[in-house]
């Protein structure tokens, strides 16, 4: 019998400042309610840009617009064993749209400030979600055109 070749799973983020302050979404988990950025995996037939825009909406009901690549995360799990790989992407909201379900699973979105973040960072979903803040602030980005789409 052939063994299927190991794959990782592919997620996006996005990472949005606005006013000081940065969206996340509460969410319910195995292990309690935790914070992440909005955020998903991607899914057949979409890019990686269009992953994140539509994970965004589905998490926080608001329109996401890229403009920079973060960064590429290559993290393992502990709790599951599922490694994946986080495409981050930074950027903007748009409209939001207050009626509008949220994903299962999705409590509510939120805003904090980077203070408030590291002071919750035991209910963070997984360390990439600090990390990822912490290289946002730290000035890292990369062209959207990094990321070739075929």
């Amino acid at each position: 019998m052939k063994k299927e070749p190991w794959k990782p799973h592919a997620t996006v983020a996005a990472i949005v400042e606005q006013d000081g302050q940065f969206l996340l979404v509460e969410e319910t988990t195995s292990r309690g309610n935790r914070f992440n950025q909005p955020a998903g995996h991607l899914e057949d037939n979409e890019t990686i840009t269009q992953a994140v825009i539509r994970e965004t909406l589905e998490e926080t009901a608001y329109d996401f617009h890229p403009e920079a690549l973060l960064g590429i995360y290559h993290w393992k799990h502990t709790h599951n064993d599922t490694t994946y790989l986080r495409f981050a992407f930074i950027g903007q909201v748009g409209q939001h749209y207050p009626t509008q379900a949220l994903d299962d699973g999705i409590i509510r979105a939120v805003w904090m400030s980077i203070e408030e973040i590291r002071e919750k960072q035991h209910l963070m979903r997984s360390e990439q979600v600090l990390l990822c803040f912490e290289d946002y602030i730290a000035g890292k980005q990369y062209p959207l055109e990094t990321i070739t789409h075929l």
